[in-house]
């Protein structure tokens, strides 16, 4: 019999994976896997912040990762420097900017809680906030798939089209704002980056369409993640390391199968 500690672990991370996996098939189309990365480090900062002002942690990590994504849009208006370059300046910076807080605060952050994070430690409420709030991002990626996927394919003809990929643009960054928000405190920010990337990244080598690749996506992060619990369990490792390299494995299986037989099982 499994712990219930167990138990909730694998209900919570097969649910924060069948959001991230949809989601960050966007990230891979759009190249935008750094941003991951950048958005990470905002919350760090939006930790400190929210410990200073005394406010939910949850709603200031919302606020600091929209923030930060609205200034990358301002900022990329103004085509001083390239897109890499700026995620690099404000990855840093707000990682950068937190820790003066804390320090200056006197609060002391468990870095390593909120970044690896500690899913053996969910409770019931943790499970509810991410299921239910999977539930209203993934509703919201379905209400605005097609102008999402038209503004990523090409945003000239979306614009044409009446679409508006700028606002879409707007709409996708909030979206990743709030998954990390509602996960991080749980799960830690570098797992979410990582079921953000790898599980994508994994079906896009073997889906034909872009819904069978959000579909997989979803898929390889849920197996991932129970194939990563379990091994933590089997191995006595850490619970999160060990579902990013479940999520490796997947992918390296991906692309050691020679694409001609990815095509052959799509066609069949």
């Amino acid at each position: 019999m499994l712990e219930d500690f167990f138990t909730r672990a694998l209900i919570a991370g097969i649910g924060l994976a069948l959001v991230t996996g949809p989601l960050g098939c966007f990230i891979v189309w759009r190249r935008m896997s750094y941003f991951g990365d950048t958005m990470a480090h905002s919350a760090l900062l939006g930790v400190a912040l929210s410990l200073v002002a005394q406010v939910n942690v949850t709603l200031g990590v919302f606020v600091i990762a929209a923030a930060v994504a609205g200034a990358l849009l301002l900022l990329q208006r103004r085509n001083t420097l390239s897109t890499d370059a700026l995620l690099g300046i404000l990855s840093h910076s707000a990682l950068a900017i937190g820790l003066v807080v804390a320090f200056l605060s006197g609060i002391r952050v468990d870095l390593m809680g909120f970044l690896f994070g500690d899913i053996l430690a969910v409770s019931v409420a943790d499970i509810a906030v991410i299921w239910l709030g999977g539930a209203v991002i993934l509703g919201a990626l379905v209400l605005m798939w097609r102008p999402l996927l038209a503004a990523t394919v090409n945003a000239d003809i979306a614009e044409a089209e009446g679409m508006r990929p700028e606002v879409t643009r707007v709409i996708l960054m909030l979206l990743l704002a709030s998954v990390i928000a509602i996960a991080m405190k749980i799960v830690g920010v570098l797992l979410i980056t990582a079921l953000l990337i790898i599980p994508p990244a994994t079906a896009r080598r073997v889906s034909g369409t872009p819904e069978l690749m959000a579909v997989v996506a979803a898929v390889a992060g849920a197996v991932a993640v129970t194939g990563g619990l379990f091994g933590s369990l089997r191995f006595d490792t850490p619970s999160g390391p060990s579902i990013v390299v479940a999520a490796l494995v997947l992918f390296l299986v991906s692309i050691a199968v020679p694409a001609r037989l990815w095509q052959r099982k799509r066609e069949a």
